[in-house]
């Protein structure tokens, strides 16, 4: 049963990934990206791995999509009709992809299975997550909070920008 889920979930993920590309309107790529953060949730929630949805749910389809769809009204991006040009290096990309995904799922039968991770039978998975990522991660953690501090203050000189030209 575990496995109709995932094959539910990967196949949702697959099909609304490809969607956030493919679509022309950034907004309706957005809404696709928010279902997208909704079933990975839903994959992280079928590994028992609760608090690692809620994260995905609260950061990815609350905090980040919502800054997604603020910079696309904020810009006001306009149409850009260039796609033709683009096919033949999708195309030649998306090639090399699958070709990459056959090749690991094939040579995915012929290796043994790793060895099992270490349990975490003391504390509970917030506890571990929370233990990791202070401990053996804090400095690209704190590396990434100075890029999104750097990312934040960039958004605002560029709309602060636009604002003044109106």
């Amino acid at each position: 049963m575990s496995h109709l889920f995932f094959l539910y979930f990967a196949g949702v993920i697959v099909a609304t990934s490809i969607l956030v590309v493919a679509l022309r309107n950034p907004v309706y790529s957005a809404l696709s990206l928010l279902i997208m953060f909704f079933h990975v949730a839903g994959l992280y929630v079928t590994l028992h791995a609760e608090f690692l949805a809620a994260v995905q749910i609260i950061v990815y389809a609350g905090a980040i999509l919502v800054l997604y769809l603020f910079v696309v009204m904020l810009l006001n991006v306009k149409r850009d009709e260039r796609y033709h040009v683009q096919a033949p290096a999708a195309a030649f990309l998306g090639l090399v992809l699958l070709t990459e995904v056959v090749l690991l799922v094939s040579q995915r039968a012929y290796q043994t299975a790793p060895a099992g991770l270490p349990a975490a039978d003391q504390a509970g998975n917030t506890e571990t997550i929370g233990e990791v990522l202070y401990s053996t991660y804090l400095f690209p953690f704190e590396v990434a909070s100075l890029i999104l501090l750097v990312a934040m203050i960039g958004a605002i000189i560029l709309a602060k920008k636009n604002i003044d030209e109106c």
